[in-house]
């Protein structure tokens, strides 16, 4: 979304952790988003601001960004209502929040992005195997590119009040994903479906229980859909959403160094 927003020629000042992680042009401000108090004077005479769902004293934030419109990265479990599944419940509260504070707004409900493809590195390093869950359920994946173009749109103005549910252009199970970014990779990679139960024993392994549930709610159990392609990216950006194999080929060479960085 920075580089969009340089592209098209806008002032950039971004919130980062730490100084030197931004593209040449952009503002870095160095602080913590669950602290407003450690960035609030870099918010003089800012009109837009990009927020993500779920951080500590939102309320008091939004009153420090005066009169800015915000485009709020929320998810496609929004949509459920449901806030007994502790994934959705704070993008669902996140959404509440900004909707309530007058300012104007943009929600984002993204699918799973195809960044995602990340998480298969460890697996990559070691073998030409990938294992992963909920081999049944096709997802049509997005391209964080993508979600940064609609973004950057939405921060130039004119969508006030809108909520984009957003997907990519083709809805594929595992296997059909791990093929595609195999034949990028010149890899003959080979897919296993984990059952529920070990899905739920490794999710366990690195994030809290009510998040295993959350995501077993969500894939498991059908609590969201993100198999329905939406044509929402080109109604708002003007052309098509990217394909997986398109993000694949373009991030092939990192992914290669990453996958063989041990090897």
């Amino acid at each position: 979304m920075v580089r969009a927003l340089l592209d098209a020629g806008q002032p950039v000042r971004a919130l980062v952790r730490r100084a030197g992680v931004l593209p040449d042009g952009a503002d870095a401000v160095v602080g913590d988003l669950n602290r407003p108090e450690t960035f609030a004077d870099a918010l003089d005479g800012v009109t837009g601001a990009f927020l993500l769902s779920g951080y500590e004293r939102l309320d008091e934030l939004l009153r420090n960004l005066g009169g800015a419109r915000v485009v709020l990265l929320s998810s496609s479990s929004a949509p459920s209502g449901d806030t007994s599944n502790a994934v959705a419940r704070y993008h669902i509260e996140s959404e509440r929040a900004v909707a309530a504070s007058g300012l104007p707004y943009t929600f984002l409900q993204p699918n799973s992005f195809m960044s995602n493809v990340f998480r298969w590195l460890p697996q990559l390093r070691d073998g030409d195997v990938v294992r992963q869950p909920f081999a049944g359920v096709a997802v049509a994946t997005i391209d964080p590119g993508d979600l940064g173009a609609v973004a950057a749109a939405a921060l130039a103005g004119g969508h006030q009040g809108r909520t984009y549910r957003l997907s990519g252009p083709e809805s594929l199970r595992p296997a059909e994903q791990v093929a595609i970014v195999a034949r990028v990779l010149g890899r003959d990679v080979r897919f296993e479906a984990q059952t529920d139960e070990q899905a739920r024993e490794e999710m366990s392994r690195g994030m809290p229980p009510e998040y295993v549930d959350a995501f077993m709610q969500f894939f498991a159990e059908g609590l969201i859909d993100e198999s329905t392609v939406l044509p929402t990216v080109e109604q708002v950006i003007g052309r098509p959403a990217r394909t997986l194999a398109q993000w694949a080929a373009a991030n092939a060479e990192a992914i290669r160094a990453a996958a063989t960085a041990n090897g």
